[in-house]
């Protein structure tokens, strides 16, 4: 007994000793800030790394999602990865994913800088849109993250592997809002919803909610008040409030200081006499400094670093990294099996909530998370859904997640604008409209217009888009296109021959497109066309001559295969292009002779011809990560092919006029070069850009294309087209000069050099797209 009594002596001693160390619980308070909040995933591996615990966490903007991510069950250093993956630039940015845009609902890039979405209701009133980063991709890959940490946890925050709270603000109100339980894709996504950055999302008692920022950047009190603590970790990436106005350094803190005007600044003194203050050093870097990740998670490991003897000193328990890794892992192994069970949809009319259904396809009783994503992508990629919200919840009784899609009516009617200014005559301005109606089936009504001096050009189509396992849409088009060659020919020089050219196009067609996975699609065409070419045989001729004309009537039939997955519409540094075309023509050529064909009499005769073209371009990025950030370092590649049955036409212009063309450059178009012209070619180029400053690059391309049996003029009647050799020289062309991307398109400044006599050399320049309709053979 006496030895019993000496044990339960010695245990309660040991109890009382040890009790208050390791009783300490430690609260980590995460601010916001924009880019800067990235700092706190340096802090957290400096705290892992010494076992420093972390028994609590609450956030506000971008430390809700560093503290959501860490209770929910991530380790510093896999969020680490996460962030420094090139995707994660897009999820911020709001740029679409490479292999995340669906060509159903894509057609032909136009050259609009401007996109407005509007809403007309029944009463006619209109609403415009703001416009704001592009949530669709950030608000999924949120969703699909954190959706196994909320159903192992059951939506409560005090269940998740560390209890966790985010901080939010109802915007009418001014009230602080705490989110403690429900999803928390929900919660973060509301307390980073900065006012004129992000749309704020609209939860599920209807209110909406904006960045917690607002009403409390650093929510130290939150964090007493929710978990009470010993001891508080704060971080603060955010404003600070100065004690005097800093006169000397104001010009250089009023850039990132406007951005959170409407913040609440960090309290200094807030974490407490025993807390730990934590403000890293992060210079001129602002909250939109994205692309600096890696440095910015360092600076936040050096800030931990100056204040790890304190942490230490005061917070001397430990947490061992064996039993954290464990107990990580086995809150992660809880996770229910990845499927799903259903779709809901909410905020649209029951027929429309079944047109929404329709794109998310299962494979048998369940959806697998692939057919999620894949209908996901295919619903946002359509602008008469604007506002589409993911929420993933798992159902207990069904055994699976559900996949709630919030959605609203808000862009029937949209309306683009653009603009370009050139160098050359060749500038022009862009209007389109469309309206779209939603029942059964989606109705979509387009047209748009490009008017310039080179080029006038107009369009017209009614589409009928029907999702499903194949989503397939019947579109009936009519375009029309005129390009005239006066004054385009550049700075040194032009020949008078190649200028006096006129071309016109008509075609009205009908298009059947499918597209069965991402960014591929396949389309059937057929319709009836008229080409008109009006044009010079000689190169000298007076103000009063009259131009030949070849007219060419008929119909067409094409079938086509595309993917696109290029990240812009000109002046691509990554993804791929590819298409495959097979078309068939049977028309009427009609020739009347002009002024400058001596000897030529009226002709009509039958053309019948089949046309093959294969293009394919493709970039490898590589991104350099330096002190300023992340730089774009690309290599490309292109390369094409085209043959085609088609004969002499009337004469040796009308059957260049005719034949089929190398455009390699963006101003290619604007010119009419016979040495990139004929009924076969074989082409390749190399593409280099480099970012210099920003946004402005360096790019580089040169190509090499040779003809097969090109046109040359008959030896007995030049004005007659005749065969040349079977193959042709080489013919070289490059350019070189910067690009920079404006809100209003691409600014470019380029010197080129064509393989053609007429053109060799040029100078151009240009801000806006210089993109045109496809010509009705095209």
């Amino acid at each position: 007994m006496r030895k019993l009594y000496c044990w339960l002596l010695l245990l309660l001693v040991s109890v009382f000793s040890i009790s208050p160390v390791s009783a300490q619980k430690v609260g980590l308070v995460l601010s916001g800030g924009g880019a800067k909040g990235l700092a706190h995933i340096g802090v957290l591996k400096v705290l892992e790394k010494n076992r420093i615990p972390i028994d609590y966490i609450v956030g506000t903007s971008m430390g809700a999602i560093v503290g959501a991510l860490y209770a929910a069950g991530y380790s510093p250093r896999e969020i680490e990865e996460i962030v420094v993956k090139p995707d994660f630039q897009n999820w911020v940015s709001g740029q679409p994913l490479e292999d995340k845009v669906y060509n159903y609902y894509d057609a032909e890039p136009t050259p609009a800088a401007l996109h407005l979405r509007l809403a007309v209701d029944s009463t006619l009133k209109t609403r415009v849109t703001p416009k704001l980063v592009n949530d669709v991709t950030l608000n999924y890959v949120l969703a699909t993250m954190l959706a196994p940490a909320g159903a192992i946890s059951g939506y409560d925050f005090d269940k998740l592997m560390v209890p966790y709270r985010s901080v939010a603000s109802e915007i009418f109100t001014r009230e602080k809002v705490v989110q403690r339980n429900g999803s928390l894709s929900d919660a973060v996504r509301s307390s980073m919803a900065f006012p004129l950055a992000f749309r704020p999302i609209r939860g599920l008692d209807g209110r909406y909610l904006f960045d917690g920022a607002v009403v409390d950047n650093f929510p130290t009190g939150v964090m007493r008040q929710e978990f009470k603590p010993d001891i508080i970790i704060g971080v603060n990436v955010g404003d600070v409030a100065f004690s005097k106005y800093p006169k000397d350094k104001d010009d250089q803190l009023l850039t990132s200081t406007l951005i959170f005007l409407g913040s609440n600044v960090a309290d200094t003194v807030s974490v407490g006499k025993n807390g730990i203050f934590i403000q890293p050093t992060l210079g001129d870097i602002t909250a939109a400094d994205f692309g600096k990740v890696k440095q910015l998670i360092q600076l936040g490991e050096q800030a931990a670093d100056r204040k790890l003897d304190l942490a230490l000193s005061r917070i001397p328990r430990r947490e061992d990294t064996l039993a954290l890794q464990q107990r990580r892992r086995e809150f992660q192994n809880r996770a229910p099996k990845p499927e799903f069970s259903q779709i809901t949809v909410q905020g649209l009319p029951r027929q429309q909530q079944d047109f929404v259904r329709r794109f998310f396809q299962k494979n048998g009783s369940s959806y697998s998370p692939g057919d999620i994503e894949e209908g996901y992508y295919r619903l946002v990629n359509n602008d008469f859904f604007n506002n589409v919200y993911p929420r993933i919840r798992y159902d207990q009784k069904q055994k699976g997640y559900v996949l709630g899609i919030d959605a609203r009516q808000n862009s029937n009617l949209t309306t683009d604008l653009g603009v370009l200014l050139s160098t050359r005559s060749m500038s022009n301005f862009y209007l389109g409209l469309a309206y779209r109606y939603l029942n059964r089936y989606l109705y979509t009504v387009k047209a748009d217009a490009t008017i310039g001096r080179f080029y006038n050009g107009a369009r017209g189509s009614f589409r009928l888009s029907i999702p499903g396992r194949t989503p397939l849409y019947f579109e009936p088009t009519v375009t029309f296109n005129n390009f005239n060659y006066q004054d385009t020919g550049g700075l040194l020089g032009s020949s008078a021959q190649n200028t006096q050219l006129q071309q016109r196009d008509v075609k009205a067609e009908l298009q059947v497109g499918l597209s069965p996975n991402f960014r591929s699609r396949y389309t059937l065409t057929g319709g009836v066309f008229t080409n008109r070419d009006r044009y010079a045989n000689t190169a000298d001729i007076s103000s009063n001559a009259i131009l030949d004309q070849d007219r060419l009537d008929g119909i067409t039939a094409a079938a086509r295969f595309e993917r696109n997955s290029l990240n812009r519409r000109q002046y691509a540094v990554s993804g791929r292009r590819v298409e495959l075309t097979l078309r068939g023509v049977t028309a009427q050529e009609t020739y009347e002779p002009g002024s400058t064909a001596v000897g030529l009499s009226k002709l009509t005769r039958n053309q019948q011809f089949v046309k093959v073209d294969l293009f394919n371009e493709q970039y490898f990025t590589f991104n350099k990560v330096d002190s300023v950030g992340s730089r774009v370092n690309a290599w490309g590649y292109m390369f094409q092919a085209v043959a085609t049955t088609q004969g002499e036409f009337a004469t040796y212009r009308a059957s260049l006029t005719m034949s089929p063309v190398f455009l390699p450059l963006p101003d290619s178009r604007t010119l009419f070069l016979d040495r990139y012209r004929g009924t076969a070619y074989a082409a390749t180029g190399l593409r280099y850009v480099r970012a210099i400053v920003g946004s402005l690059e360096w790019r580089t391309e040169a190509y090499v294309h040779l003809m097969v049996r090109p046109f040359e003029r008959q030896a007995s009647n030049e004005l007659l087209a005749g065969r040349g050799p079977t193959f042709s020289r080489p013919y070289f062309t490059a350019m070189t000069g910067f690009v920079y991307q404006t809100p209003v398109g691409p600014a470019a400044l380029q010197f080129i050099r064509y393989d053609d006599p007429n053109h060799q050399f040029g100078v151009f320049a240009h801000i806006g797209y210089v993109l045109f309709r496809d010509r009705s053979l095209d």
